[in-house]
């Protein structure tokens, strides 16, 4: 039987074409082994955000070659795309395949084994239109299941490199979305996370339906308990969409919201197309439909040209509207974006004492965020309990607003929708007390 490793860098996108491509290679008799194994196949999923993205790309594809140096070694996802001349020039690289026509990676790989001739399979991104459909009927090891909806992005942010590694917006079908949510909830799946590169822009291409109108859809999907969103712009959450998240029963209490930045000077500098009054004012809507809502955020420090009165605006614009957490991340250039050319670049220093500072001001909400349940019920569906991370004799999960939570009991409860009483909240995650199990599988009651 021969044999397939993957590695994948980046995004929860990436991590999902990983699974469709491993779903090719499964369907064609391929074994799928540990990267550090000797495999007759090497494919690595690569990643472009940061120019350390593709430093780090360069170092596993060069691993991959040494590992089994008659091994196919293939290369995809956005590093692949947009530097495939620079991937070929390592040797031992066969094939680089970009971020479509994933589903030729087999014949591709077949044409390599008889002709031993490096392939360069990328196509203009640019010029693409239609969505790649590749589907993932499960997730090893995940009670989770993600379900890739959209790709590409419309926005070009001047920080930003993708859209030139995964092209313009394009939108699945909805009857392609729920064709293959009802086929998760039929393989045991009880929640779905919608997931794509710029996830808000579903149905921009669309005649006539939105994500609002995909996310009714999926509401009425029987035996299909959570829909999550991955993520979505403030700018994008419409009436419709309020409406919606006002009357559902299986829509998630949680969003990431990425900011960005706080202050209004930045945020026209990095192109984004809201300003902190109208972010401020969609979280309102948001909370006043959907009460006791997680708002988590992405925060960039140290944006060219940020001065210390643009961040000190930027904190106390965080801490008003107090999120659940933060993700803050140091601005890195990226080669090939306008702000990479901006002349007035943040000292390095600075922007370090800026994201300690930011990254302690998330801790704080976090703690917030979590003591506010301590007394109330929540449903958790726990996870496996990957690398040890909850104590023996425990698992854990998280509950339907994102808190992580975990609570005494044994592994048969991986995968179960659990109903646990909050009984201490810290910033890392609260602690339960399982008080019932809502499958029909397991014992309705614990005492």
């Amino acid at each position: 039987m021969p044999s397939v490793a993957f590695y994948t860098l980046g995004c929860k996108v990436n991590f999902y074409d990983t699974e469709a491509i491993w779903q090719l290679f499964k369907n064609e008799g391929y074994e799928q082994v540990e990267f550090e194994q000797t495999a007759d196949v090497y494919l690595i999923n690569t990643c472009t955000v940061t120019n350390t993205g593709d430093k780090k790309s360069r170092q596993i594809i060069r691993r991959a070659v040494r590992r089994n140096p008659d091994a196919i070694v293939a290369v995809t996802g956005c590093y692949a795309q947009t530097s495939a001349a620079e991937i070929l020039e390592i040797p031992g690289v066969d094939l680089v395949i970009g971020t479509q026509d994933r589903e030729k990676i087999l014949p591709l790989v077949d044409e390599i084994r008889a002709k031993r001739e490096p392939i360069n399979a990328v196509r203009n991104i640019m010029k693409t239109r239609t969505f790649e459909e590749l589907d993932v009927p499960s997730f090893n090891g995940h009670t989770r299941a993600f379900l890739k909806i959209q790709e590409g992005c419309n926005n070009f942010c001047t920080f930003c490199i993708i859209p030139w590694s995964r092209g313009l917006s394009r939108s699945r079908e909805p009857q392609s979305v729920l064709s293959q949510a009802r086929q998760l909830v039929a393989s045991g799946y009880k929640e779905i996370v919608l997931t794509g590169i710029h996830t808000g822009g579903y149905g921009d291409d669309l005649e006539n339906f939105r994500l609002s109108d995909l996310m009714e859809e999926l509401d009425k999907v029987e035996g299909l308990e959570r829909i999550r969103i991955s993520s979505i712009e403030a700018s994008q959450i419409d009436d419709k969409m309020l409406e919606v998240l006002n009357r559902s029963t299986k829509m998630c209490r949680h969003f990431h919201i990425p900011l960005q930045a706080g202050d209004n000077t930045v945020l026209k500098r990095m192109r984004r197309k809201y300003t902190v009054e109208e972010f401020a004012e969609k979280i309102a809507r948001i909370r006043q439909a959907m009460p006791d809502v997680a708002i988590t955020t992405d925060v960039i420090v140290g944006f060219p040209g940020e001065t210390d009165e643009m961040y000190r605006n930027g904190y106390a614009f965080m801490q008003q509207i107090g999120f659940s957490e933060m993700h803050v991340f140091p601005y890195s250039q990226r080669t090939g974006t306008p702000a990479a050319r901006m002349e007035d670049q943040v000292d390095e220093e600075i922007k370090n004492a800026r994201v300690h500072e930011l990254i302690e001001l998330s801790k704080q909400m976090q703690l917030e965020y979590a003591q506010k349940f301590v007394g109330q019920v929540v449903d958790v569906i726990p996870e496996k309990n990957e690398k040890g991370t909850y104590p023996q004799g425990f698992v854990g999960g998280h509950s339907d607003n994102y808190l992580t939570v975990v609570f005494e009991g044994s592994q048969e409860l991986q995968g179960k929708l659990c109903r646990v009483k909050i009984t201490e909240g810290n910033a890392d995650g609260c602690r339960g007390q399982l008080l019932r199990v809502l499958d029909e599988a397991l014992a309705p009651s614990v005492s």
